[in-house]
């Protein structure tokens, strides 16, 4: 592995291309990834990055994200299987359909959404930002997809907000019920229990902490607990057990694995990047829609907008 980590680090310099990882990826893929973080975070570095190609170890929406905000750098999938079962719960059409039911209302997209979906609609939004998406609306009444269970979440944090949901979701986090969560807490007292805001309504009341990948990890690294149960996907405990060995952390299911952020492997990421194979492009005409709702998305994030 060291001479395949050694190999794909040469071809970064040769090639001037920069690798984009996220948290959910198999932990091995972190030793030539220039950015590692959650779906905001590697938005943000595709918007800034200087490199002639993107490698993104992710799914297929992160990398047709970076194509829309970096449209003249070539960007690869390794594996272009890697899709996410979320954002193919929306098609343009349903999407269409949700929308004439509700007329007038602004639309906000989670960014596990296709580039068609999110051309039409009005901001875009992950899971470490959506609250405040929301509030920067200063709507009473908003549309939420695709996932029903964020946009449910965030209408509770905010209490004044009527969101109506897409019936979306994410089918490794629903996975965990909230017989986990009690058997966890009577197994595990002096455990901390973070979930991420995919999970059900039902899990997440009983969470200690509620958050993003990133909010997960930084919560578990300051807090002076010893003892974690992780109700996410299980990258996110590979990474806090190498980072924090002095810490326990303990995935709440051993199946809490996102079979599609697993497909990357080490030479997956060479032979994508040697030989520049699985090039993502997306329609200049949609891209050109989306490119706003996402900007907007991140211009709310770097300003203090409520």
């Amino acid at each position: 592995m060291k001479e395949l980590i050694e190999k794909i680090n040469k071809l970064k310099k040769e090639k001037k291309a920069v690798i984009l990882a996220h948290c959910y990826q198999n932990v091995e893929i972190d030793e030539v990834a220039d950015y590692v973080g959650d779906s905001l975070y590697l938005s943000q570095m595709a918007a800034k990055t200087d490199a002639e190609i993107i490698l993104f170890a992710g799914v297929f929406f992160m990398a047709q994200t970076a194509k829309i905000l970096c449209p003249d750098k070539k960007v690869l999938l390794p594996r272009l299987e890697s899709g996410c079962r979320m954002a193919d719960m929306i098609s343009l059409n349903q999407l269409r359909e949700f929308k004439s039911k509700y007329p007038g209302l602004p639309t906000v997209c989670y960014i596990n959404s296709t580039a068609e979906v999110k051309s039409e609609c009005d901001i875009c939004c992950t899971s470490s930002n959506a609250v405040k998406i929301v509030e920067s609306l200063h709507a009473d009444k908003i549309l939420f997809l695709p996932d029903t269970y964020l946009g449910k979440w965030v209408e509770e944090k905010l209490g004044n907000i009527n969101i109506i949901t897409y019936p979306g979701f994410c089918p490794t986090h629903l996975q965990i019920r909230p017989e986990d969560i009690k058997a966890a807490r009577e197994k595990y007292p002096d455990a901390q229990i973070l979930a991420h805001p995919e999970c059900h309504q039902s899990v997440t009341k009983l969470a200690d902490y509620v958050g993003s990948t990133t909010g997960i990890m930084k919560f578990a690294a300051e807090s002076d607990k010893k003892r974690f149960i992780i109700a996410t996907e299980k990258g996110v405990v590979d990474r806090l057990k190498r980072d924090y060995p002095e810490k326990e952390f303990i995935l709440i299911k051993e199946n809490i694995i996102c079979p599609n952020m697993k497909w990357h492997t080490l030479i997956d990421i060479y032979n994508s990047l040697e030989k520049e194979e699985h090039e993502i492009n997306v329609d200049k005409e949609i891209a050109s829609k989306a490119l706003g709702c996402i900007n907007r998305m991140l211009d709310v994030s770097a300003s203090g907008v409520k």
